[in-house]
């Protein structure tokens, strides 16, 4: 069994790469403070059985899927709409191009798992490789490569 994690020191040396993380994705900080708090409230509740060789990563793919979580759920808690009418509503209150990307890839992760999305905020947001990407989420590369054609491919379905 591993050793539980010292998430005090965990937070001491990684909390300023969690909360950059956290303000990156939610682009708002008091949401992002409180997804870093998340994050290692999260770590205490599971400090006994996580793996701790490589606590940057743990910390990166936590935050990561905490925050994809909160901006996942701001989806689910809006008010409830026609499509076209909550397409206009979204227009009016934001630049056109922004807010048809948003509601393309709203409806695109809907119909992906989880770890679809999160394969593609790590290639195609923070830049990682696919090697690195695999690693991080524990597939093969040839499997992140198939996943994220396949959202290529949906993407490219649902614009035209």
């Amino acid at each position: 069994m591993n050793e539980p994690l010292d998430v005090e020191l965990l937070v001491g040396r990684y909390a300023p790469m969690v909360i950059r993380r956290c303000r990156q994705l939610l682009r708002d900080e008091d949401e992002a403070v409180d997804a870093c708090q998340d994050v290692f409230v999260r770590l205490l509740e599971r400090r006994g059985r996580l793996d701790a060789s490589h606590p940057s990563s743990l910390l990166y793919i936590t935050a990561t899927n905490i925050c994809l979580n909160r901006i996942r759920d701001r989806g689910r808690h809006a008010a409830p709409a026609a499509d076209d009418e909550l397409e206009r509503i979204a227009a009016a209150e934001t630049p056109a191009g922004e807010s048809d990307a948003r509601l393309v890839l709203d409806r695109l992760f809907r119909r992906q798992p989880a770890s679809s999305r999160t394969m593609a905020v790590l290639h195609y947001l923070d830049g990682l490789t696919l090697e690195e990407v695999a690693a991080e989420v524990g597939l093969s590369v040839s499997g992140v490569r198939k996943r994220l054609r396949n959202l290529r491919r949906v993407l490219g379905e649902m614009t035209r």
